[in-house]
């Protein structure tokens, strides 16, 4: 059974990436999931192996509005800022999780940057 290169090529990335970021209790890592249709954001804290704060675009108040995917995005980025803001949370590690840095990926980066958080 063959692999789909991009898929090798994508996981090859992705774990390049992670053994260079960790997330901490104070500093938690903000990974992005990027599926065709929707996208996933969530603060993980590597230390105890937990998720502290998630969301996502098939959450009700986001997929309700209407509009592209890269809006969608930003809706997702400034709804996980708001949940990390309310449990006094204001840094994070950007992991890509071996996407580009562009579109729908850099879209949420810009929206969690816009609701408050640092990185």
């Amino acid at each position: 059974m063959s692999l789909d290169h991009k898929v090798v090529r994508r996981q090859k990335l992705r774990w390049r990436i992670r053994t260079k970021i960790s997330g901490t209790t104070l500093k938690p890592r903000l990974s992005v999931f990027r599926s065709n249709n929707d996208i996933y954001a969530q603060l993980i804290d590597d230390t105890k192996g937990v998720t502290i704060v998630a969301a996502t675009s098939r959450q009700k108040d986001i997929a309700a509005i209407k509009g592209n995917k890269v809006e969608q995005s930003t809706l997702v980025g400034k709804s996980l800022a708001e949940k990390a803001k309310a449990l006094g949370i204001d840094n994070c590690v950007f992991d890509r999780g071996g996407y580009l840095y562009h579109g729908r990926v850099k879209a949420v980066a810009d929206g969690a940057r816009e609701g408050g958080l640092i990185f």
